[in-house]
């Protein structure tokens, strides 16, 4: 297939509601071979639906089965979703609802399924790639083989239909289209749902924006004395500008998505207009300056201002008061009387790209990619912009030699997720310095931090036996173990983009939802478990100004993804005296000793007792690659490569506790 036909294929497929034919024609030209046989085509109704997954699943259909050349399978499906449940929430049901029929169900013998999620009468709907994890075990005569697990079981996904772009779809999907000659890999097909690629293009279009930006600011402020000597006296620097102004529209296009702005008087939150800030550019009159004239007013004069009704006269419809910080002019700029006449052009024009897409600008850019509210997890990734991109993106927009100076690198999300298990998990674990949990084994604490959300669900349900069950200990001291998690305290001293404190406040969440879901334990929504935790937890501290901004950013983002409240939005909480600018090496400040000496014989002690667990681990991996090393099994190579790649982590990890400390 050339590529111009392989693009009008994926746009037809995934730019419209949802349409089985053209979902069968894409999935038959994609994989090249598909068994898609009459005895193959099978519907499997309500009846069949497990009642774990009864509520969210009406019926499924298995329209066909491929075999790649390694021999791996996978099955591609239609699921049918029930009316009420969204594609944006049960996202952890859904994705155990595919893996249960990998383990379990009708494709017990396959390794992974292609699936459209699809609910009547809904025009956008979700493209997905499930599959399985491998563990060892050994049987009964003490053979090593391989089994799948439910519990890992991974999800990629693109959210797809009428609302949506598929600009991204077209650049993951067009090699494997393009290529009718063989047969493609299921490892090449996961790769096409990897989100790594769609980044890494986001960074480069955002880093010519801002550049394109700062260096547009700097020709206004050469042609307008007033302004320049505003910026001067206040000391704003046109980089720090760029990037927050380039923050605050991204911002906008994550809230657009909700339906918040561009909402009539009376009418419902999430029923305005989602390509907002492209309907205000179009409305622009020729006299006027987009952002002079339109985006300062909506920034300064109405997000960052509180309403009567939330109701904007300016732009005669409501537009929620957001409050926090963010829409207020950097540096109290003289936004009324000084004229930042930036030209049209910067944010949309009719340049061609390379790839032959129309425009160049801000807009251009940002209105070809799918954003999404939720964030990135290890088992769910949505192949769209999210906010964990902007972390990425301040460490990208930092010249490489300031990075470098500064310590400032982007630590992977699995990385942050393990780090701030192992935190909550040493702060409840018995004998934690100013917390009691004794009684509670040191094993089922583990288990509520790593795996609890995998028995939420029974136990939301009461539907917990023995099997699927949360520990005793943690079921009988939920209020206790909740209590602890609500009143913690956790500082990043070098905050950078935001990573650790967005990941902290979404593990406390996990937990604290899965002691909600305990019998007697009072019901908590995501989202008053997030504003509890940023307002009452979580700070952190940065030289970096610029840094502050995003992460500040990031925690607003993660909030305002669970802001299910549609009769009054809240206003964000205000982070100024919680995530600050300060420089947090200082030793010592207007004389007083900012460090206590005797913290360092109580670090010598917990030290002592991560390197005998980490000793403990690497004997234990490394007797699982000595078995591994005699047996035939599909996945050896990948397993052995993967507790390699485990034992040298952790002996990195345990050189870096016994090396002795730096002067």
């Amino acid at each position: 297939m050339d590529k111009k036909q392989a693009k009008e294929l994926i746009r037809q497929t995934f730019a419209q509601a949802f349409d089985q034919d053209r979902f069968h024609d894409f999935t038959a030209q994609l994989l090249n071979h598909l068994n898609d046989s009459p005895e193959r085509h099978r519907r499997w109704a309500g009846q069949m639906i497990k009642k774990a997954y009864s509520d969210y699943v009406n019926h499924y259909e298995r329209i066909g089965t491929y075999t790649d050349p390694e021999g791996r399978k996978l099955d591609v499906l239609v699921i049918h979703l029930k009316k009420e449940t969204t594609l944006e929430r049960g996202r952890t049901l859904l994705r155990n609802f595919a893996a249960d029929y990998l383990s379990t169900g009708h494709g017990n013998d396959k390794d992974a399924v292609l699936a459209a999620y699809v609910t009547k009468d809904e025009t956008d709907w979700r493209f997905s790639f499930v599959k399985l994890e491998y563990a060892l075990e050994k049987d009964d005569s003490g053979k090593v083989k391989e089994r799948k697990e439910l519990t890992p079981a991974r999800r990629y996904s693109f959210l797809v239909g009428e609302n949506e772009k598929s600009h991204t779809a077209q650049k993951q999907f067009l090699s494997l289209l393009e290529n009718d000659q063989s047969d493609p890999l299921l490892s090449g097909i996961e790769e096409a749902f990897k989100i790594e690629k769609v980044t890494k293009e986001l960074f480069e279009q955002y880093k010519l924006l801002f550049d394109k930006t700062k260096a547009a600011l700097e020709v206004r402020l050469e042609r307008d004395a007033k302004a320049r000597d505003d910026f001067e006296v206040k000391a704003i620097e046109t980089d720090d500008f760029a990037k927050k102004l380039l923050g605050q529209i991204v911002f906008l296009y994550f809230l657009q998505k909700k339906g918040w702005f561009g909402v009539a008087r009376d009418a419902a939150w999430g029923t305005g207009q989602k390509d907002y800030l492209r309907h205000l550019f179009s409305l622009k009159k020729p006299e006027e300056n987009y952002f002079n004239d339109v985006l300062e007013a909506l920034f300064y004069d109405t997000l960052a201002r509180e309403r009567e009704g939330d109701y904007a006269p300016h732009f005669r419809c409501k537009i929620p008061f957001l409050n926090g910080g963010l829409f207020e002019a950097m540096g109290d700029y003289d936004w009324v009387h000084a004229d930042l006449l930036l030209p049209d052009e910067l944010f949309s024009n009719r340049e061609i790209t390379k790839d032959g897409d129309t425009g160049t600008g801000i807009l251009d850019v940002f209105d070809r990619y799918n954003f999404t509210v939720n964030e990135a997890e290890p088992l769910e990734t949505e192949v769209a912009v999210d906010p964990e991109m902007l972390g990425k993106v301040f460490e990208n927009l930092l010249p490489e030699n300031l990075r470098h100076k500064g310590g400032t690198y982007y630590t992977p999300r699995v990385i942050v997720n393990y780090m701030c298990q192992q935190s909550l998990i040493n702060y409840l674990a018995p004998g934690c310095a100013g917390v009691s949990t004794a009684g509670i084994p040191r094993q089922d604490i583990e288990t509520l931090i790593t795996r609890g959300e995998v028995f939420r669900e029974f136990e939301a349900n009461q539907r917990a036996n023995e099997k699927n069950a949360l520990p005793e200990s943690i079921r009988k001291n939920a209020r206790q173990l909740d209590r602890l998690l609500a009143e913690i305290t956790v500082c990043d001293p070098a905050i950078g983009s935001g990573a650790f404190p967005v990941g902290m406040m979404q593990e406390i969440v996990k937990a604290r939802l899965t002691l909600a879901a305990v019998e007697g334990m009072p019901e908590q929504t995501v989202y008053e478990l997030k504003r509890h935790a940023i307002e009452h937890s979580l700070y952190g501290v940065d030289i970096d100004p610029s840094a502050i901004e995003i992460a500040r950013l990031r925690l607003w983002l993660s909030l305002v993804v669970d802001e299910l409240e549609f009769q009054r939005i809240q206003p964000l909480p205000n982070l100024d005296y919680k995530i600050m600018q300060g420089n947090s090496l200082l030793e010592e400040f207007a004389g007083v000793k900012l460090f206590d000496d005797d913290l360092l014989a109580a670090t010598s002690q917990d030290a002592e007792a991560q390197k005998t667990v980490i000793r403990e681990e690497i004997i234990r991996k490394q007797n699982q690659l000595i078995e591994l090393a005699s047996k035939k099994i599909p996945s050896a190579r990948e397993l052995k490569a993967k507790f390699g790649k485990e034992i040298e982590q952790l002996n990195r990890q345990l050189n870096a506790l016994s090396a002795p400390p730096t002067a």
